[in-house]
Order: structure tokens, then sequence, then C-alpha cells
């Protein structure tokens, strides 16, 4: 394995959603803008490196992440601005 920037890359959103999952479990209130925020950014982050670095299963299920975490920062925002 070589370190390109496809993997440093893919390792920093693997990164952002580890941060976020771990915020998760230790925030006393959670803060679902920046939850989201870092799992939207954090999975788009690895979609831009299995684009390198192609998995079909991982792929998806980045897609997938990508999608909930979107689903999540708007519903997040709708009730921030209520």
């Amino acid at each position: 394995m070589t370190f390109d920037w496809a993997n440093i890359i893919g390792l920093a959103g693997s990164a952002m959603m580890v941060v976020a999952y771990a915020y998760s479990n230790i925030a006393k209130q959670m803060n679902f803008v920046f939850f989201n925020l870092l799992n939207l950014v954090g999975s788009l982050l690895l979609i831009w490196s299995l684009t390198v670095h192609f998995n079909l299963a991982s792929m998806a299920l980045e897609i997938v992440w990508t999608l909930i975490a979107l689903l999540g920062l708007v519903k997040a925002m709708k009730r921030k601005s209520a």
C-alpha cells in the first residue's frame, strides 16, 4: 500500500467519522449540526478516495452514509432555525 493523496484524504475522512462517533458517545448534549457535518464531510472525503481506489461495497456504504448525514443535517438546521 502506498500513501498517496487518495489514501491520506480517505484516512482524514475516516478520522472525521470516528471523531463524530466518539463525540456522540461523550457529549453531554449533542450538537446535531456538528455531528452530521462531521459525518457528511468524512463520507465525502472517503467517496473521493474511493474514486481513486474503488471498492463497490465501501462506495455503497459511503453513499448511504452521505445521504443519512445530509438528511440529519437538514433536520438539525430546521430545528435550530425554529
